[in-house]
């Protein structure tokens, strides 16, 4: 199991915190492998882009225009997070849906 994500987001914490045998990817320092992201963009799409960040929100107009994977290409703390793979699995966010789903709840 893999945790994608960054490693100042709170959000993230609570979920390395929750799972602690899975291994952690800071976005920022290692990026995201590219088959992962296009697994994860196929399987969860525009929902991929967190459009609630500060990042998001430091772009201009012209630049949010771009598709998903050419924005988190560029903007990797565009993503939404946690991103957790296992296996073939992947889940998006912290919710309760995906803590029940992982077996943390």
């Amino acid at each position: 199991m893999e945790i994608y994500g960054l490693k100042t987001c709170d959000t993230c914490r609570k979920a390395i915190k929750a799972l602690p045998d899975a291994r952690f990817v800071d976005v920022r320092a290692d990026g995201v492998p590219a088959d992962v992201m296009q697994a994860a963009l196929a399987v969860f799409g525009e929902k991929l882009v967190n459009t609630r960040s500060t990042t998001w929100r430091g772009l201009s107009e012209e630049a949010r225009q771009g598709t998903p994977q050419a924005l988190l290409a560029a903007h990797p703390t565009l993503m939404k997070r946690p991103l957790v793979t296992d296996g073939d699995d992947m889940h998006l966010g912290w919710t309760k849906d995906v803590q029940a789903a992982l077996g943390v709840a």
